[in-house]
């Protein structure tokens, strides 16, 4: 390693030179006898002239005994120093001694001797070589005194100062491996303002990347820019290479931009490497145009450089461009290889277009391609994700047929299609295989309690918690939300935040998505002052709030009435840079509807729109069914012609606003029209439409236009609800068709239906009203079977329809049961009692009503 000035072995003799650099250059003042010259000084005193020949055979006969014989330093250099004019003779003289007695430690010597050597062009590899050796030996010098001494020692013995022997000796460390010590002379040569050659430049750069001392190269150069050196296509190759394999596209990208702002002509690997770069970071675009580039100059791509810009392209959905390199790449004489058919066929799948991706798939044997492993997982997940499961399972089967292992990845990708799809049946037994293989990982485990948990399967999601335990599968952060969600949606909040206390105790930190589902989950059970705590607790641990935790609070706050208090978290949300969604806008809108103010709601919607934020169908629909609900239908109308301005498409519940704003003001005329629209733009209609349009007709006593709605229902297969027979069997019992009312009723029951306290009143209604009071007490005696007590309406109606039939004690009774009950009497059961009629000759404006 580096060694400092002081610790090499050098004579008093040498140190004193340094005082008076002549000293060395004349026979030495204090010869001792255990002092032996070399023969040839000997025999000439002055060695600055006249020098002698090689002193081969004088050496030679006089053999050197370590033990009786020392060369001194300064005699070492005065010999070097007698062949200035021969560095051949000095260099075989030096390698003599050397051999005689292992290498001469003294660097003013070899510094000297490097200056002769590389001064010649004869001796220009000895110097090479020297350094090399010099460089290896641990006893030399660190490099910034080594360097400090061949600038002396050519200041003293009047040696040319030239940069060869200093990037020599760079080039040494390099090869010696002693990549610190040449980082350093490259260091100091640039402080002593030595000229530095790019080539050994570029050799330390490159050397430094191969031994994954990145920060050093870049340091390198640095200082290289800094001192205004300008490196050529292979300094900007071995950087490029460096980000490359760092994961730093995008610097290796600046490196290609400033490469060509100083005019350095890139080479084939250059512009290989960056166009790598650009594939992987991916810019589809940039690679493409490098690639052109490429071309351009005349340097042809490889395979590998065309198949990695097609892949870039198709997965960023950049089919045309894909799709134009591969026909360059045919066109420049390359064969269709498998990387680039796979990389295609992921491309159609991602932009939704199967039937291409199969098409080119089937293709593969005409190009004389195999599909492998990973051709079959793109496409059995292109498959899944575009609802072909079926396909994707004749895939599947076939690649088991071709002798080619299904990778896990390749099962999780079917459950996937098969949850999606409906097919849960086939997802469980693909999932139990996996499970009882020992193959599932927590991504398998993670898909199905993904699925569950948003089903509120909860008793099904714990099962697979607990083979996840049992089988020692690690339990992540995404499978504890899971879970959480599942308790939470079931409103089992124990469970929830026993889970949540259960992870922390695992080492694992609660992130963004399990507080929001936990805050949730306390919104919807109205804890919100609990959900507020959670929130404090997450800022504290600093977590920030996501958009979709802004939503959950403000819609939160929106159930139970805070509306306004919502409005204000949502200012403050923004202020704290968390950026208010449309989902949040739409919640407070449907707040402010639900409690009577649509004034505010306009002006929230006007605020949404000035902040940037456009609104979507949900926004207009809630806007268009408050209006409608509150009777104004004019600006409902205005709602959904700007929907329709703005050129959003219109969905089935928009629509059923509005129908059910015109059949509430027994505008069928017009709900007919809406109702044709709807159809006429593609959408079915659903039973809240149907509901409202039969209600509308049964209002107008037109029960002929509302049956054939009900036919209609059920010949489309949309469900009939209990609201669809409740209105039917109320306009029916009006109109006095008891026989049809009955026959409905019984038909309501057969689908498993069963009526609550709006359809008992109804009939017990409409019986009443026809004087059937036995069926109407029957039908009394039911509810009671089932225990649901019957409201002040039903009273009235049967009270009213005993006293019609002059049977005073039993109204009585009635009223007396009435009291017992708890139920308060109101003004038309007095009026009953006392006057023996009704107000408006009606029993139970309320029941219409609800309906």
């Amino acid at each position: 390693m580096r060694s400092s000035l002081t610790s090499s072995p050098i004579s008093p003799l040498v140190i004193r030179s340094l005082i008076s650099p002549k000293f060395l250059c004349s026979q030495p003042p204090f010869p001792c006898e255990s002092t032996i010259l070399d023969p040839a000084i000997s025999q000439n005193p002055n060695p600055t002239t006249n020098p002698p020949e090689e002193p081969t055979s004088a050496v030679n006969q006089t053999p050197l005994d370590s033990k009786s014989e020392v060369l001194t330093p300064t005699q070492l250099i005065n010999t070097l120093l007698s062949y200035r004019n021969n560095p051949i003779s000095a260099f075989n003289y030096f390698n003599r001694v050397e051999g005689k007695r292992g290498l001469i430690k003294s660097v003013d010597s070899v510094c000297v001797l490097l200056h002769m050597l590389a001064g010649s062009k004869q001796t220009d590899w000895n110097a090479r070589n020297l350094l090399y050796r010099f460089a290896s030996d641990d006893w030399a010098p660190g490099a910034c005194v080594l360097v400090d001494r061949l600038i002396e020692s050519a200041t003293r013995f009047e040696f040319e100062l030239g940069p060869r022997v200093f990037n020599y000796l760079l080039h040494g460390y390099v090869r010696a491996g002693k990549l610190d010590e040449a980082v350093d002379c490259f260091s100091a040569m640039l402080e002593r303002n030595i000229e530095v050659w790019v080539q050994y430049i570029n050799m330390l750069i490159s050397t430094l990347g191969n031994r994954n001392m990145i920060p050093e190269a870049r340091l390198v150069y640095d200082k290289m820019a800094g001192n205004g050196i300008t490196g050529d296509h292979v300094t900007f190759d071995a950087m490029m290479r460096m980000c490359v394999r760092e994961g730093k596209y995008e610097e290796a990208v600046e490196f290609f931009r400033e490469a060509k702002e100083r005019a350095v002509e890139l080479d084939f690997l250059g512009y290989s490497v960056v166009i790598e770069a650009l594939t992987k970071k991916p810019d589809s675009l940039a690679a493409c145009q490098a690639l052109k580039e490429m071309r351009d100059k005349g340097l042809h791509p490889s395979v590998g450089t065309f198949t990695s810009v097609i892949a870039a392209c198709a997965k960023q959905g950049n089919m045309a461009e894909a799709l134009r390199v591969r026909d360059e790449m045919l066109s420049a004489g390359n064969r269709m290889n498998v990387v680039v058919a796979t990389s295609l066929m992921m491309g159609f799948c991602i932009q939704g277009d199967l039937d291409s991706a199969l098409d080119l798939f089937d293709k593969m044997d005409e190009n004389g391609l195999s599909p492998n492993k990973v051709t079959y997982a793109v496409m059995i997940e292109g498959c899944c994700k575009n609802q072909r499961v079926d396909k994707a399972c004749e895939l599947y089967n076939q690649m088991k047929e071709k002798g080619i292992l299904p990778s896990l990845f390749n099962i999780n990708s079917l459950i996937q299609g098969f949850l999606k799809s409906g097919s849960y049946e086939e997802a469980f037994k693909l999932f139990d295989e996996a499970v009882e293989s020992g193959i599932a990982n927590v991504f398998t485990y993670n898909t199905v309690l993904s699925w569950l948990s948003k089903e509120g399967k909860v008793t099904e999601a714990q099962s697979v918690w607990e083979k996840m335990v049992n089988r020692g599968v690690p339990r992540t952060i995404v499978s504890y939300n899971n879970m959480i969600l599942c308790h939470c949606k079931k409103g089992n909040l124990d469970l929830a935040d026993a889970l949540f206390s259960e992870m922390v105790e695992n080492g694992l930190k609660p992130n963004v998505v399990t507080y929001s589902i936990l805050m949730d989950g306390y919104f919807k059970k109205g804890d919100a002052e609990h959900a507020f705590k959670l929130l404090d607790q997450m800022v504290e641990k600093n977590i920030a709030p996501s958009d979709f935790t802004c939503s959950i609070i403000i819609n939160g706050l929106c159930k139970v009435g805070r509306t306004s208090e919502a409005l204000d978290r949502l200012k403050k949300f923004a202020k704290q840079g968390v950026a208010p969604i449309c989902l949040a806008y739409n919640s407070i809108i449907d707040g402010f509807i639900k409690e009577g103010s649509l004034n505010s709601a306009l002006a929230v919607y006007r605020e949404m729109c000035e902040s940037g934020i456009s609104p979507n169908v949900s926004t207009y629909t809630t806007l268009i069914d408050g209006f409608c609900k509150s009777n104004h239908i004019d600006l409902a109308l205005k709602m959904l012609n700007e929907t329709k301005t703005k050129g959003l498409n219109l969905d089935v519940m928009m629509y059923s606003a509005l129908i059910d704003g015109y059949c509430k003001r027994r505008d069928m005329e017009s709900a007919r029209q809406l109702f044709a629209e709807l159809l006429e733009v593609g959408l079915s209609p659903n039973t809240v439409v149907y509901n409202s349009m039969i209600s509308g007709f049964r209002s107008l006593k037109n029960m002929e236009a509302a049956l054939g709605l009900h036919k209609r229902m059920i010949s489309e297969g949309i469900p009939c609800d209990l609201k669809t027979y409740t209105t039917l069997i109320d306009g029916l019992l009006k109109e006095g068709k008891l026989q049809f009312a009955s026959e409905l009723y019984a038909e309501m029951l057969a689908k498993g239906i069963m009526p609550d306290i709006i359809t008992y009143t109804v009939l017990i209604h409409g019986l009443c009203n026809k004087g059937q009071l036995e069926n109407a007490q029957k039908i009394m005696e039911e509810m009671d079977k089932k225990c649901m007590t019957p409201n002040v309406l039903i009273y009235n109606a049967l009270i009213a329809g005993h006293f019609k039939e002059g049977n005073l004690q039993e109204a009585f009774r009635l009223h007396s049961e009435m009291l017992d009950r708890g139920l308060v009497p109101d003004d038309t059961t007095y009026d009953v009692l006392v006057n023996g009629k009704v107000k408006g000759g009606n029993f139970i404006s309320g029941a219409s009503h609800a309906l």
